[in-house]
């Protein structure tokens, strides 16, 4: 007596082995891949995404090396200031934090939300 089955990725009747769930290792590797895209994405690919996203706004918006830019430019951008790589306290106590190269510290001026955007310098280590 034979079992047949459907294929889970493309629906073809399976032939062969009681247990076979694909048809072929194509239809293995894509079912795969969707079932893969469908599971919400992994913590430190999340972290990743955002540390990377972070440097770019960081780097596009401090072409001097040290820039004041108003907090909502980067935040509309998609900026998370909760990632960050490391920090950097000045004598005056203020923590500057870094996104690898590119850094930022949080001020409030006028009554305005704004970020101190600063390039990591060798006096810093």
């Amino acid at each position: 007596m034979r079992i047949y089955k459907d294929c889970l990725q493309c629906g073809k009747e399976l032939e062969g082995r009681t247990d076979k769930k694909f048809c072929d290792p194509q239809c293995k590797s894509a079912y795969q891949y969707q079932k893969e895209k469908q599971r919400p994405e992994r913590f430190f690919n999340k972290v990743d995404n955002q540390l990377k996203l972070n440097r770019k706004i960081l780097k596009e918006y401090n072409k001097g090396g040290k820039v004041t830019i108003r907090s909502k430019v980067l935040l509309d951008l998609g900026f998370d200031p909760k990632f960050f790589s490391h920090y950097w306290k000045n004598q005056k106590g203020e923590v500057y934090l870094f996104v690898y190269e590119y850094g930022f510290l949080k001020r409030t001026e006028n009554g305005k939300e704004k970020y101190v955007l600063v390039t990591w310098q060798e006096y810093m280590n």
